[in-house]
């Protein structure tokens, strides 16, 4: 399965695992989930993980591109956890296109990351 997601802190954190080659459809997934969160929170925590991952189907960068601009100010904090050298240069081209606070983890530091999202 491409993505696991799983609420975490009554539903104001939301971990994301990916791996393999997301979809249009685990895309969709993923937003639905984010979407019922924010009902509950005004702004949400992610924490996306990246375990064997190889990207997105390009129908997934404009379903992201939706999404940012729709969510610019409702993530409060992204944690984006890896083991590649592109995986943590994402997490810098990321930052423009969020009102978050975006900060990178390597795998072995996944802990820090968890941590730093709760606090």
């Amino acid at each position: 399965m491409p993505i696991t997601l799983t609420e975490k802190n009554d539903g104001q954190i939301l971990e994301v695992r990916a791996s393999q080659k997301l979809t249009h459809a685990d895309y969709q997934q993923f937003a639905a989930t984010f979407e019922a969160m924010l009902k509950r929170h005004p702004k949400l925590r992610v924490l996306f993980e990246m375990i064997d991952f190889h990207g997105w189907e390009p129908a997934v960068m404009w379903d992201d591109i939706k999404f940012d601009l729709k969510h610019f100010s409702h993530i409060e904090r992204l944690a984006m956890v890896g083991d590649r050298a592109w995986e943590k240069g994402m997490s810098v081209f990321t930052r423009p296109f969020t009102g978050a606070q975006v900060r990178y983890f390597d795998r072995a530091a996944i802990a820090q990351a968890e941590t730093w999202l709760a606090s």
